[in-house]
């Protein structure tokens, strides 16, 4: 049952469309941020470089950054930095999508789990669960992928080496750290540009 208290965080599970095993995390975030804040949230926890367009869809709407064209996808595509968590996900049970790069198409369910009472001295927002490494960005969607995990799997295959130069190193596709994790929601709180978070 949700908490009716005025200072709560929604705990939300993040988890890709169609990976297979499931990439997902759980994050706790105020639920009287903005779909801004948790946008930004998802580019940290995930492993996204925010480096593409994106979109929420939720049961209000559909809501991105006024600067990004989408006529192409449709119109009446609200503010997200209008827009409370709260408001979007009022209650334990509700979903909206999450959709980052339309080339690639990764597609995101976002679930509310839990909403709870603040705890005195946490910093929010914050990973309490992070399981099996994102893709990198352009790799082609999640077909690509499952195809980059394979090649990057055989020090045989013809494209081995390349992929790896392309990456920059080895992939561990299940290798996940969540300190990194919360350095990134750290700099996320703090109003720190995404982009310095992968340097």
């Amino acid at each position: 049952m949700a908490r009716t208290a005025e200072l709560t965080v929604h705990q939300l599970k993040i988890t890709l469309h169609e990976s297979k095993p499931p990439i997902w995390r759980r994050i706790q975030i105020s639920s009287s941020d903005t779909l801004d804040t948790l946008h930004y949230s998802i580019q940290a926890s995930m492993g996204w470089s925010n480096s593409h367009l994106h979109e929420f869809e939720t049961e209000m709407g559909r809501y991105s950054k006024p600067s990004f064209e989408l006529d192409d996808y449709g119109d009446d595509v609200g503010d997200e930095a209008r827009v409370l968590i709260k408001s979007a996900l009022p209650r334990e049970g509700s979903r909206c999508g999450y959709v980052y790069d339309f080339g690639d198409d990764w597609q995101h369910l976002v679930e509310v789990e839990k909403i709870l009472a603040v705890e005195e001295g946490v910093n929010y927002p914050r990973c309490i669960k992070a399981v099996r490494a994102c893709p990198p960005d352009d790799v082609g969607g999640v077909w690509g992928f499952q195809e980059f995990c394979e090649i990057m799997a055989n020090p045989k295959h013809k494209e081995h080496k390349s992929m790896k130069e392309w990456y920059g190193g080895p992939f561990d596709p299940v290798a996940v750290d969540l300190d990194t994790i919360n350095e990134r929601l750290d700099a996320v709180r703090k109003g720190t540009s995404i982009y310095q978070m992968f340097e």
